[in-house]
């Protein structure tokens, strides 16, 4: 099932189910077919996927009854306006303030080598605040005192479920799906050199400024997606493929990484993993974003995430 926030071209934006190039309009549908107001869970993403089950159900009854209607034709009365095509409306961030967006460093075998760095014993994890999210077709805005902005192109792990100190036995048991996540970081904040290297890396200044973390346009249920490592993903600015790579490349896999991330911290439902990114970075090519530059992040099965790079007047 591929889910999103949408808003129709006169309405509040709501929880779709896209089918193809169109769209259902879970909350308008329900309440044409049962004649009652439609349930929290079709206003919020979050709030889908906290019911867990129950809503994956419920949706897929909507899309049963409507996809009925439409085997006898066009959608008539009422219905006919509960689908639209893609490209009459509006996709948002699919999940506007996660408690928690955790990131991979180095997780892919192909990026450790161009950064010629060793590739690490164990997950290592940093965070992203969540005022750097934004979604599909939002400008990432550059701060107005950075030079290296870069791109990331990372497949995000949605959490279903809640959990600490989860197995990697049933790690995807707390999956509920898959999104495209693009770590926009800020290279010459990244490395400061000077006396605050000893300090280390600068996570904070590099990786959660505003909007330096595009998510979506779609979440993906793990059903639709099976094995998450069998995945080609790539990063295109202005058309030029910067990054192609495969999940296959991960260093530590999507249960590997939930179980690292739960030691001591309860994970839970909408919570976001973004597991790293293969080769290509700007960091390695010196290929830097540059004001005016359109970015693509692809992964196949899931879809395109586009971000216009805007600097900061």
């Amino acid at each position: 099932m591929k889910l999103a926030k949408f808003s129709p071209p006169v309405g509040e934006a709501r929880v779709g189910l896209v089918v193809g190039e169109h769209v259902i309009d879970l909350r308008d549908a329900f309440e044409v077919l049962y004649a009652t107001p439609a349930p929290p869970i079709f206003e919020e993403l979050q709030l889908f996927i906290e019911e867990g089950e129950k809503a994956l159900r419920l949706a897929k009854l909507v899309e049963e009854q409507v996809s009925k209607e439409l085997s006898g034709g066009e959608l008539e009365g009422e219905l006919k306006g509960v689908v639209r095509r893609l490209t009459e409306v509006k996709l948002h961030l699919p999940l506007p303030r996660p408690e928690k967006v955790l990131c991979a460093a180095v997780n892919y075998f192909s990026h450790a080598a161009e950064m010629n760095t060793k590739p690490p014993s164990k997950p290592y994890l940093f965070s992203k605040l969540p005022n750097s999210l934004i979604g599909p077709g939002e400008p990432v805005v550059i701060p107005r005192n950075s030079t290296k902005p870069d791109h990331e192109v990372e497949l995000a792990v949605i959490i279903g479920r809640a959990g600490k100190y989860i197995s990697e036995a049933r790690a995807y048991d707390h999956v509920f799906g898959y999104a495209v996540f693009n770590d926009v970081s800020l290279r010459d904040k990244q490395f400061p050199g000077g006396e605050l290297q000893r300090f280390g890396l600068r996570w904070v200044q590099a990786k959660s400024f505003d909007t330096g973390a595009p998510l979506g346009p779609f979440i993906v249920t793990k059903d639709e997606i099976g094995d998450p490592h069998n995945l080609r993903l790539q990063l295109l600015v202005n058309g030029e493929v910067r990054q192609d790579g495969s999940t296959s490349d991960m260093i530590f896999k999507v249960h590997e990484l939930i179980a690292e991330a739960s030691d001591g911290l309860t994970l839970k439902p909408g919570d976001v993993i973004a597991t790293g990114t293969p080769s290509g970075v700007g960091a390695a090519s010196g290929k830097f974003l540059r004001h005016g530059d359109i970015m693509e992040a692809r992964i196949e099965r899931i879809g395109v995430l586009a971000n216009p790079v805007v600097a900061e007047a």
